[in-house]
């Protein structure tokens, strides 16, 4: 949730930062109001049950007639008690819920606006001109095409036993996507993450820890009967690995790269990306995470941005990285940077991985604190980013395809394909 002492002290800050995420700013008043009531309640509540102890006192001490006067004005004061407690009790809960409602507060220099309003940051790489290679007559296949060639992506039976958006990767396919996700954990250990294979349920409490149960909780998959989501990315697992805990952060930030199944329902997204594996119900993913301090967040995301790039440059894509616009953050994300790959079949920039930082706001929510140098107890800092996920097989496939319908398997891969240097139809 959002940190009730910034919204005290500065309220006009996250005001802004509503009116950039296209938000009510309204919102702020509203929970600057109930945090009043909340505090006013409480201390009513503190003032009276100081009182009834002391009248209890009192009452130990008188005898005959002045006792029962004293035992009646007791039974009246717990009364009032009781009713205050509800009362503060019912100002928090709704403190609590409106405040969940606020995003967090975006970083200085994010851009303002919506899902197009994003600023691209850099361009790395140069897409193929496939034209010039090939001539002007040659036709640019989607990766779906390819895929079936290579009899490493089969979507008719995917959707036969699962329904749409399923698919499976066979023989090269699978090989491909195990090559891409064991060289993001190689990638990932060289920089000092742990690798952790993670769980792919989590509890209600987890799920809404970490922002996913906001305004997109349509997206998340749920098991009423057991209570349990499932989650589209292991930041999830991992942002609750550490919950209701004091860490030690002296000796510099934990970080953890999740390896898990991930499940979206894609709602909304009718009608797009139906083809291939670009947009689907099921994929698996190398996220990093990092906890650390406020003071480090904004290095580690570059740190996160940056080894990102580097598995991209391992595959050989042409990318761009461009900075969100606060629109189109998450409720949880200060800021966001996306890396797109060309897709040369549509002639566009694709999403393959994105970095977040999300401030106090998720470990705030989990109770994960730091305890500082001089014995402080402080809320820590969560930061995840992308390192490898099944929709990186998408631009690979495009990129590197050849004449024939073979794939050129990039070199920083091949280690991994046991040196396999074409991927044959």
């Amino acid at each position: 949730m959002i940190d009730l002492r910034l919204l005290r002290e500065d309220p006009d800050r996250v005001r802004a930062s509503q009116v950039a995420r296209g938000d009510s700013p309204h919102l702020v008043d509203e929970v600057l109001d109930a945090d009043a009531r909340r505090r006013s309640a409480l201390t009513e509540f503190e003032m009276l049950r100081a009182e009834q102890k002391a009248h209890g006192k009192k009452v130990a001490a008188a005898q005959g007639e002045e006792k029962q006067h004293l035992l009646a004005h007791g039974k009246r004061l717990a009364e009032q008690v009781k009713a205050l407690q509800a009362d503060a009790d019912a100002a928090e809960q709704k403190a609590t819920e409106l405040s969940r409602r606020i995003g967090n507060v975006v970083e200085d220099g994010v851009p303002e606006g919506g899902e197009d309003d994003y600023v691209v940051l850099e361009h790395v790489g140069t897409p193929r001109d496939f034209a010039a290679e090939y001539g002007a007559d040659f036709a640019v296949r989607d990766h779906l095409e390819l895929g079936e060639r290579l009899r490493a992506i089969d979507t008719e039976r995917g959707a036969k036993v699962s329904g749409a958006r399923f698919y499976y990767l066979t023989g090269i396919g699978a090989r491909l996507e195990l090559a891409l996700l064991n060289a993001a954990v190689d990638k990932a250990l060289a920089v000092g993450f742990t690798p952790v294979i993670t769980p792919t349920l989590v509890k209600p409490e987890v799920m809404a820890g970490t922002g996913y149960l906001g305004a997109h909780a349509d997206e998340v998959y749920h098991l009423p009967a057991d209570d349990l989501y499932l989650v589209g990315t292991s930041e999830v697992a991992l942002a609750g690995y550490h919950s209701g805990e004091i860490l030690d952060l002296s000796s510099g930030p934990k970080r953890y790269a999740g390896w898990s199944a991930c499940y979206r329902r894609e709602a909304g997204s009718y009608g797009k990306d139906t083809r291939g594996i670009i947009r689907v119900h099921q994929f698996h993913k190398v996220e990093a995470f990092s906890y650390t301090t406020v003071e480090d967040a904004a290095d580690e995301h570059r740190r996160i941005l940056g080894w990102e790039k580097e598995m991209l440059a391992l595959v050989e894509l042409p990318f761009r990285v461009i900075d969100t616009a606060a629109g189109d953050l998450g409720s949880s994300a200060a800021r966001k940077f996306d890396c797109e790959a060309w897709l040369p079949s549509q002639e566009r920039w694709l999403e393959l991985s994105s970095t977040s930082n999300c401030t106090t706001f998720q470990a705030r929510r989990l109770g994960v604190r730091e305890r500082t140098a001089d014995g402080q107890v402080r809320t820590v800092a969560t930061l995840n980013g992308t390192l490898a996920t099944t929709r990186w097989i998408v631009a690979i496939l495009e990129n590197h395809q050849q004449a024939d319908g073979s794939v050129r398997v990039p070199e920083g891969l091949r280690p991994y394909l046991g040196g396999l240097e074409v991927l044959e139809p």
